[in-house]
């Protein structure tokens, strides 16, 4: 009774071994999944970044375009007409107002859209796909 087999003595490293794998795969996983939403954060910003700039380009050919504009007399006098109510010597002017209700009043602001119903298992996935920084 003094001696203990050696069949004994091994465990079986299956399920400690199987725990640990699975720990490192998980560890492994999440030390990727913040760098890769910053990735797309970054893209995103990029984009965004991108088409104001397009929109900023457009904003200023046509400021430009109206700077020119402004240098010749011909502008001038229409804006001064249509802005001031200049007229001529001998020339009448008429001031034409809308009936009140027409649609340019302002209007009541549309109630925000109601929140959208999803799952925990939509809600994981959008934030590991990074669909819900707004893409």
């Amino acid at each position: 009774m003094g001696r203990v087999s050696p069949m004994r003595l091994r465990r079986r490293p299956g399920p400690a071994l199987a725990a640990l794998l699975f720990l490192l795969m998980g560890a492994a996983f999440l030390t990727q999944v913040v760098p890769y939403r910053q990735i797309i954060d970054s893209r995103n910003e990029v984009e965004s970044a991108r088409s104001r700039l397009a929109q900023l380009e457009q904003e200023n050919a046509a400021l430009g375009a109206d700077v020119e504009a402004l240098r010749t007399d011909a502008e001038v006098e229409k804006l001064a007409r249509e802005k001031l109510g200049y007229v001529r010597p001998g020339e009448t002017a008429y001031v034409v107002l809308d009936p009140p209700g027409t649609p340019d009043e302002e209007q009541a602001p549309a109630a925000p859209p109601a929140p959208v119903d999803r799952t925990w298992v939509e809600a994981v996935w959008e934030f590991l796909t990074g669909a819900d920084l707004g893409s």
